[in-house]
């Protein structure tokens, strides 16, 4: 690494130091007493590692101690919390005791000074140090993807064995089921009088569609968000599908089969998949990374530019319902937009949709359109009786008759930004620790299907020549 970047690091590491806690890093020795619940930090290579730690918890000890490798990973990692610690409203109060060098791991294993770990960072090998931190007895709050490859998924099964066996909580951050229009989707995908029945479908006209555009300059609590080297080795980090895939999957598991378990060997059918890359050019490369292109990228670099395979189309058939999920990552978005969902369900008399185009501003809305003209008055009556149901739980939502579609219209107060969304998930995953028997059954099965879709699908796309898949949402 240049000696500049060394030195960048260093002042970063300086300023993290020294706000985290009161310019006070928490000592081995005088330890206060474990509280309900103190976390683990491992290895954060990946921000949401931080972004768990952008609120405070009810009993959850301010002190946590972060076991890493010392390097622009937990560098960045310390700098985030620091923000967080100093920012102007609703400082959070954080104390870090770091542990660096080569064992960091072994050392976790076995000191141990918390009772849930998070991890979040390389994912490749990341389900083995998930099955080490529950042998060790430890709860695990861990970040998608947890496997790659299909050959993976009898370690999945072990780990989340493990964790039924010795009564511990291992929760993937599935953060979107917390975005409001998909609870909202879920709620209308399953009243037969709004919706009607699922329609099968084909693969050429799907049941359940979604496309979720990323990018990979983009902003994060309030800053430009640098990105590891290793984020672009898709042997560490995955492709689009093995990643943001996970979502997508999920939600369309989560929305068709509200508490139901899905068989993976049974109710899944992965029929077909496509990839292609994000060109990156050497300069942008720096831009985000702020190093040059290292060298087990080479096999990848073409004329100077990166040839960074990270978008993916799937096929598949849940319990006999088509669905298509395309994953894409972009570089950078234009001003004032963003991340985009887009996604729908038909139903035989609506479709339930998600968009987040120019019409919407760039914000999610929730549209019902009909299955044909006649089918509106039926479906507004059925609207408006199932949204004035769901009052309690989303105040102020209403339907709005746009003429050819119904808009399910939501006040702010009941929009959560993504980085939000990880307070909410570190709530529930508090919850589940605090009484295990709040865990839903359904999520261990449902968890092995997830990654059975991402695992199966990338291999299969892999077999292909590359092939840029039609976008199908809104501009």
């Amino acid at each position: 690494m240049p000696s500049s970047a060394l030195l960048s690091r260093s002042l970063i590491l300086g300023a993290a130091l020294a706000a985290i806690s009161g310019a006070v890093l928490a000592q081995s020795q005088g330890k206060p007493p474990m509280a309900d619940i103190r976390f683990i930090t491992l290895d954060p290579g990946h921000f949401h590692a931080a972004l768990v730690q952008k609120e405070m918890y009810a009993g959850v000890s301010p002190h946590v101690d972060v076991y890493a490798p010392l390097g622009p990973d937990l560098l960045d990692h310390l700098a985030r919390v620091a923000a967080f610690n100093r920012r102007p409203a609703k400082p959070t109060a954080w104390e870090l005791d770091v542990h660096t060098g080569p064992d960091f791991l072994e050392r976790m294993l076995r000191e141990h000074p918390g009772n849930a770990v998070v991890i979040s960072g390389r994912n490749r090998g990341k389900v083995d140090r998930v099955q080490a931190s529950l042998d060790a007895g430890l709860h695990a709050l861990v970040d998608k993807p947890w496997i790659l490859e299909a050959s993976d998924l009898p370690k999945l099964e072990r780990v989340l064995s493990t964790a039924d066996e010795r009564k511990l909580v291992a929760l993937d951050i599935m953060t979107e089921r917390f975005e409001v229009t998909s609870e909202l989707q879920r709620e209308l995908v399953n009243d037969p009088a709004t919706f009607g029945k699922l329609v099968p479908g084909t693969e050429a006209d799907p049941a359940v569609t979604m496309e979720s555009v990323h990018y990979l300059k983009k902003i994060v609590a309030g800053a430009p968000n640098p990105r590891p080297v290793w984020f672009f080795d898709t042997e560490q980090q995955g492709e689009g599908l093995n990643d943001i895939g996970t979502h997508l999957v999920d939600l369309t598991q989560w929305t068709l089969f509200p508490e139901q378990a899905i068989d993976y060997r049974r109710d899944v059918r992965v029929l077909a998949a496509q990839r292609w890359p994000t060109m990156i050019p050497r300069a942008e490369f720096r831009s985000v990374t702020r190093e040059d292109f290292p060298a087990f990228l080479a096999p990848r670099v073409k004329d100077d530019t990166l040839e960074y395979f990270c978008n993916t189309l799937v096929s598949y058939t849940l319990r006999g319902a088509h669905v298509v999920l395309s994953v894409i990552w972009d570089w950078e978005p234009a001003p004032g937009t963003g991340d985009t969902h887009f996604a729908y369900y038909r139903g035989s008399r609506a479709r339930v949709e998600i968009r987040q185009g120019a019409a919407e501003k760039h914000r999610p809305e929730l549209y019902l359109v009909p299955a044909t003209p006649a089918d509106k008055a039926a479906v507004l009556a059925a609207a408006l009786n199932k949204i004035a149901s769901v009052q309690a739980e989303y105040p102020g939502t209403a339907v709005v008759d746009q003429g050819g579609e119904l808009r399910i219209t939501i006040p702010d107060a009941l929009r959560v930004s993504h980085e939000e969304h990880f307070a909410q998930v570190t709530q529930r995953f508090l919850r589940y620790v605090r009484d295990r028997g709040t865990l839903p059954a359904w999520e261990r099965p449902n968890m092995l299907a997830k990654y059975y879709v991402t695992t199966e699908g990338t291999a299969l796309a892999r077999r292909a020549p590359p092939r840029p898949a039609e976008r199908r949402a809104p501009r």
